[in-house]
């Protein structure tokens, strides 16, 4: 199914950005950890008057300079929104070729990312993704699982209040069997039953293609996150999209419900 795409793909893309821009980031008020929801494949395709799976597969391009990016500026974590459990009900289709690039991705990928001490995680009903998806996922999370680099967790088959609802029915069992009490029971309980346990709460989230929305997407986890909007559809996200989300990051002010002045003093 990919073959047609992946002709076309080599022939025409090339990827621009400008190196200069990144020098324009404080590198000692990076974000530790970065969330993207990547947006817009689908209809970046059916604009050029392309199948949205063609959009899909270009987004791959972006996918690999996103991780190379954070990885050369010393980011430690980057989520990367792929699969949502909503996304089972689009076209049988456009499942099947997803599903289809995720383990044509994985095998084409997971070689650079472990020479380049990057570390693969997954977060997400990962029970729903075909048998082969899973064997190959787990494979390339055993081999990178040493690794000190960046973390790229890829949510897949993954929501926000799958995961919630998933933590409260643990934190219940537990409490059902006496191994813990409702009183004993605070935002630190919650995080850690969630799939992102052992993951930092992410402190920028990108959404490209325009829409405000957060779909679903470490709701509990983005609390205090800054949120950063641009109309580039997916596909054509590259370096200096991200260089330009971290430099807004870093042009504002994070008080976590103090006063401009009282984070003033503690910078001091």
């Amino acid at each position: 199914m990919l073959n047609n795409f992946a002709s076309r793909y080599y022939m025409s893309y090339g990827v621009k950005y400008m190196p200069e821009t990144v020098e324009l980031i404080d590198k000692n008020r990076l974000p530790q950890h970065i969330a993207v929801i990547m947006d817009g494949n689908g209809r970046w395709a059916e604009a050029k008057g392309e199948d949205r799976l063609f959009g899909h597969f270009h987004g791959v391009t972006s996918v690999r300079n996103t991780v190379e990016a954070c990885a050369e500026l010393g980011i430690g974590y980057l989520t990367l929104y792929a699969f949502s459990t909503e996304n089972w009900q689009r076209p049988g289709d456009e499942v099947e070729g997803l599903m289809e690039l995720l383990v044509q991705t994985i095998e084409n990928e997971i070689k650079s990312l472990h020479e380049n001490n990057i570390r693969l995680q997954v977060i997400g009903n990962f029970s729903m993704l075909p048998a082969l998806a899973q064997q190959k996922l787990d494979q390339a999370i055993t081999l990178t699982a040493g690794n000190t680099g960046l973390t790229l967790v890829m949510a897949l088959s993954y929501s926000g209040r799958w995961d919630i609802s998933n933590a409260c029915r643990l934190i219940a069992e537990k409490v059902a069997n006496g191994q813990l009490t409702s009183k004993a029971i605070t935002e630190d309980t919650i995080k850690e039953h969630l799939s992102t346990s052992k993951i930092p709460y992410p402190e920028l989230m990108i959404r490209t293609s325009g829409e405000y929305r957060i779909s679903n997407f470490l709701l509990y986890e983005v609390a205090y996150a800054e949120l950063y909007f641009t109309p580039v559809c997916w596909p054509d996200f590259d370096k200096k999209e991200l260089y330009n989300a971290i430099i807004s990051y870093q042009q504002r002010e994070r008080r976590f419900g103090k006063t401009g002045q009282q984070v003033k003093v503690i910078n001091t």
